[in-house]
């Protein structure tokens, strides 16, 4: 095996570059080839140890290996290898902050990728259990929840603590997890009416008219943040509409190693995305994990796709894009209301689109605004912040994020992605609660 600390290092001061997922490949299914690289890729992160601070993957794959009679990988167990496996949600900040051996290194070290194979071979293997399957079927979880009566009896259910027992047994989802509340009319019903009228003004890489994509979580159960968004991009006379038919992005099944569903979902958007890219519109999203479904996993497993080519040049994070409006002198700040101190944690699915920090560059142009930028996962991570048997370690993950919320003592609270906002502010007691950093722009504008 090689050796991380004597072998050579040439070759790695170039960014990373990143190989398409390769699941068309009979390679990419072969179960001994893929231990194979598991057991090369383990040893040179046993030798290397630099990401045991991300998340609860290389602990554990560090305590196998500490424990084993060699004290090295080939002491491990090949049946252990799952339990690094399972730990592992795709936040891909090992490959892109992280890893000194990502290509164009020669030991070609992709962790991420790595993991996601397995889980897809996995899956394809043995399938996944009916309580995994529901909570990552989003889109047709919350429409069921949202339909009006049953929304308020869902709501209800999952604010009492018998029925959270009930729920916790069933769909192992922890009694104590914060979960989604659920509302009607959804996010696409209430701004059915946006038109998309008006002069689209280009502006560096933007077209000036944009489509948003509602997502699953925003559309049912965080209604406001989409009617945040259209409010802030219409007041810098930007024509918005919705995009005209949407599906799930298909990353809570990419997680879960579903890559038949997510082909599945990829059929459904990518046709109306690019027949509306095809007609000048841009795309966004207000949850990161969404947009970078579009800029990189899709793009990722079908490289020689023009549609999802094109797709992803049209996708931008929210305050990319309004960053790209500020850059030509086109994003109003005639601001009403200062927003004081703002503790702001990135995700990482936002930071590993490498666009830089652009919600605190927007956000800092509202007057006496100061943002405190917390760089830490919130260890939400989809499902693995409400499963039972990850709560606790979700719960872990997320404590230095909210000891720098509690040190910051800010006016605000904001995190790009809801979900792990709402995560953070859960564990301090909505003391401070979230707010979608969308919402705070808003309130800033005063519209």
């Amino acid at each position: 095996m090689a050796d991380p600390i004597h072998e050579t290092r040439e070759g790695n001061l170039d960014a990373p570059t990143r190989h398409p997922l390769g699941q068309h490949e009979p390679a990419f299914w072969d179960a001994t080839a893929l231990e194979a690289e598991m057991e090369r890729v383990f040893d040179i992160c046993h030798g290397c140890r630099r990401c045991v601070s991300l998340c609860h993957a290389f602990p554990t794959l560090f305590d196998l290996v500490d424990a084993s009679a060699t004290m090295e990988i080939d002491g491990v167990d090949k049946a252990d290898y799952p339990k690094v496996t399972e730990q592992c949600y795709l936040c891909d900040l090992c490959y892109q902050t992280k890893c000194p051996y990502t290509p164009p290194h020669p030991w070609n070290v992709d962790f991420p990728h790595l993991m996601l194979r397995a889980k897809a071979v996995a899956f394809e293997r043995d399938g996944a259990p009916l309580s995994s399957r529901i909570l990552s079927s989003t889109r047709t979880v919350g429409k069921l929840a949202s339909i009006p009566v049953v929304v308020q009896v869902v709501n209800a259910a999952n604010r009492n603590p018998v029925a959270r027992q009930l729920l916790e047994k069933t769909l192992g989802v922890d009694a104590d997890a914060r979960v989604p509340e659920y509302h009607s009319p959804t996010a696409r019903k209430r701004l059915r009416d946006l038109d998309g009228s008006g002069e689209a003004v280009p502006a560096g890489r933007t077209r000036g008219k944009v489509a948003l994509f509602a997502t699953c979580y925003c559309d049912h159960s965080d209604p406001a943040v989409v009617e945040d968004l259209a409010a802030v991009l219409q007041h810098n006379a930007i024509p918005t509409k919705l995009v005209e038919q949407e599906s799930c992005c298909g990353m809570p099944k990419l997680e879960l190693g579903d890559l038949q569903t997510v082909t599945k979902y990829k059929q459904r958007n990518i046709p109306v995305l690019a027949k509306m890219a095809r007609e000048g519109w841009d795309f966004t999203a207000a949850i990161p994990s969404c947009v970078l479904m579009f800029k990189q996993e899709l793009p990722l497993m079908f490289p020689d796709d023009a549609e999802v080519a094109l797709v992803r040049e049209r996708f931008f994070d929210p305050f990319e894009y309004l960053a790209e409006r500020h850059k030509a002198g086109l994003l109003k700040t005639d601001f009403k209301t200062s927003l004081g101190k703002v503790a702001w944690q990135v995700p990482c699915h936002q930071r590993v689109q490498k666009i830089g920090p652009k919600t605190r560059e927007i956000l800092q142009l509202v007057p006496d605004t100061e943002i405190a930028t917390i760089e830490r996962c919130s260890g939400h991570d989809g499902t693995y912040g409400v499963k039972h048997k990850t709560y606790a370690l979700s719960r872990k993950l997320a404590k230095p994020v909210e000891n720098r919320v509690e040190q910051a003592n800010p006016d605000h609270f904001t995190s790009d992605c809801p979900m792990a906002g709402g995560h953070i502010a859960h564990g301090l007691g909505d003391q401070p609660a979230a707010e979608h950093p969308l919402s705070l722009l808003r309130k800033a504008y005063g519209i």
